[in-house]
């Protein structure tokens, strides 16, 4: 299959406009189930090495859940708060939206228990076809105009635990997924200064 020009600018405009939501950002519409069903397929086209698939999706809208979730997140961010002291703008960022979206999803890694294609040299390759299922799911979300916001400050093991998932399996992303208010032009810290975004010349090289 080739694709024309019109839809490589069209992946091309979803990638450049993807967007981490915050939980102030979003509304409380629910979301259809062949949209969600959408977006969890294309994780599943992901790439993995040695065609291992090794997730795990698990869909939350037990507002039970949730709630422990999110007191979960409370604590790890108020630890995270000592890193960050000369930084005030840190403590008025809204992190997460655990709460606030029609849906969580919990994105696992299942550990191998035989050898894995391509993963003899470097273990990590199967958590990084995780990572790979995510981003896929970020971009169809996107396409969709539906908005993603994956919870990095958490306690992985107490999730886990909550959702009552065995140990064969290891948490790699929490997201929080519902339609978001607006998609912002420019990524929320970039305009807040928080870091600059780096231009290609200064991460690309060439031998």
């Amino acid at each position: 299959m080739k694709f024309t020009k019109k839809q490589t600018k069209t992946l091309n405009d979803i990638i450049i406009s993807r967007r981490d939501i915050r939980g102030n950002n979003f509304l409380s519409k629910k979301i259809k189930k062949k949209h969600i069903n959408t977006i969890l397929d294309a994780g599943l086209h992901a790439p993995s090495v040695g065609f291992s698939q090794p997730w795990k999706f698990v869909v939350i809208e037990d507002e039970k859940i949730k709630n422990s979730v999110y007191e979960n997140f409370k604590k790890a961010y108020d630890k995270s708060k000592k890193h960050f002291k000369g930084k005030e703008l840190y403590n008025t960022l809204k992190l997460e939206g655990i709460k606030e979206t029609p849906i969580n999803i919990a994105v696992f890694y299942k550990k191998p228990t035989k050898k894995i294609l391509g993963q003899t040299s470097s273990k990590k390759m199967g958590e990084y076809s995780v990572v790979c299922a995510i981003q896929n799911m970020w971009l169809m979300a996107r396409a969709l105009n539906i908005g993603i916001g994956w919870v990095s400050i958490i306690n992985h093991k107490k999730v886990q635990k909550t959702l009552n998932i065995s140990d064969k399996y290891k948490l790699v992303g929490y997201l929080c997924v519902g339609y978001p208010k607006e998609f912002l032009d420019t990524p929320e810290l970039e305009t807040l200064k928080w870091e600059k975004k780096k231009k290609m010349k200064k991460v690309v090289s060439w031998k």
